[in-house]
């Protein structure tokens, strides 16, 4: 018999095994200060692209006083307990009912986190004779909620409805011939590639299929559709997506978030989903200040509208200088590269220390080997300033990549 930990020692993962060359810089790097377009990093100041304070509500001085009044009034063990037992009041009940009016839904339930609860939701939705079918390209959460269904799953190609309806075909088959039903899951905005899910096209397969509608739409809440509604919004089938989910970290910089549906599907998840059942209760102050953060995002339309500003400043101008930012229909700025692990961790060295620009850096096994992805996220936050300076510090980077000088240094750092 082996010793558990002797594979662990020896395989530290596809990410792990650059822990020693990349931690505390590259992976698990410490941004400092407030969080705005422009942030401490390593003792300098950056132009941040990292992180995802779409409508720059993070620092809003309405947001940081009603933060801090909740946090004065109740601290921030309130209140204590699961919700079925002891952790309900009446706060977390207005902020369900109004996440549920605002995307058009009959009802909607708190989680503490996004990643926790849709691994949960997707748990409680189905049993072993179900079916799930999913995009290939979903978020870990829901490849992790996946993994733990106990019966069939088909995977079909990104944001490919001929391969979709494939694979419809199969999971009919199965669920007829185990008395089940079909779950199949999308994104609303791909967060990688910033793609929108087709959620029209997969829509419009209702009517051949029998199937229910689950959207992750974590990047499309606050920054598409009127008002900031959603990608389901956006492209007019709201009312067609059977569960809806959204999280307050992203366009409302907190933390939560929320599952919206029919009310028979929400008082159902409500007593089946066990991350929540057995989990302590989301703290006031995080309630009171999703309540501020969603009035503002009702009341305030300028923030969607600069931010867009920005995103297409951003995007217009990566293109006019011959980046490949692929498909993005969205704020998620994807920018393609061609280059190897080292490559990219000598660019991204160079980017943040010689240019002040932080942006996140994607590699294998994410996307596949040999590319390098460069995610930025606009914000509200940002100006016209910071995307002339990116620019040219990424038509300054690419040529040095093309030139073989990353590659050479590489070598010598890893020597």
């Amino acid at each position: 018999m082996k010793d558990l930990f002797e594979r662990i020692i020896k395989d530290k993962g596809p990410l792990g095994k650059w822990a020693e060359q990349a931690e505390g810089y590259y992976v698990f790097p410490k941004l400092e200060g407030p969080i705005s377009n422009r942030m401490m990093f390593n003792g300098k100041k950056v132009i941040t692209w990292s992180i995802n304070d779409y409508l720059g509500l993070a620092n809003h001085p309405e947001v940081k006083k009603a933060d801090a009044e909740a946090a004065a009034e109740h601290g921030m063990a309130y209140p204590m307990g699961a919700r079925m037992m002891s952790g309900h009041t009446v706060f977390h009940e207005q902020l369900e009912q109004e996440c549920a009016d605002f995307v058009n839904k009959e009802a909607a339930y708190l989680v503490n986190f996004g990643y926790q609860g849709m691994v949960s939701a997707i748990d409680a939705l189905v049993t072993k004779h179900d079916v799930i079918v999913y995009d290939m390209d979903t978020h870990a959460c829901i490849i992790d909620g996946v993994r733990l269904h106990a019966g069939k799953r088909f995977v079909y190609k990104h944001n490919d409805v001929e391969s979709l309806e494939k694979n419809l075909k199969r999971a009919t088959k199965m669920a007829n011939e185990n008395g089940g039903g079909i779950l199949v899951i999308s994104e609303g905005v791909f967060g990688m590639r910033g793609e929108q899910g087709k959620l029209k096209e997969i829509v419009a397969l209702k009517k051949k299929y029998n199937f229910r509608f689950l959207v992750d739409d974590a990047h499309g809440f606050g920054t598409l559709g009127e008002g900031g509604r959603g990608a389901g919004v956006e492209q007019g089938v709201q009312d067609d997506i059977d569960v809806y989910f959204a999280t307050f970290a992203k366009s409302m910089a907190g933390i939560g978030a929320f599952f919206a549906a029919d009310k028979e599907i929400i008082q159902y998840l409500k007593y089946n989903m066990r991350s929540q059942m057995f989990a302590k209760s989301l703290p006031m102050t995080m309630v009171k200040g999703a309540l501020k953060r969603l009035d503002m995002l009702r009341t305030m339309p300028e923030l969607k509208e600069k931010l867009w500003e920005n995103v297409n400043a951003l995007q217009s101008g990566l293109k006019e200088n011959g980046f490949d930012i692929g498909n993005t229909n969205t704020c998620v700025t994807p920018v393609f590269l061609e280059g190897d692990i080292p490559e990219a961790m000598a660019m991204v060295n160079d980017l943040r220390e010689n240019h002040g620009i932080f942006c996140s850096i994607v590699v294998y096994p994410v996307i596949p080997k040999g590319m390098i992805l460069l995610r930025m996220i606009p914000t509200a936050a940002h100006t016209m300033e910071d995307v002339e300076e990116t620019i040219v510090a990424f038509s300054a980077i690419r040529d040095k990549l093309k030139n073989g000088v990353y590659k050479k240094i590489a070598a010598a750092m890893l020597g």
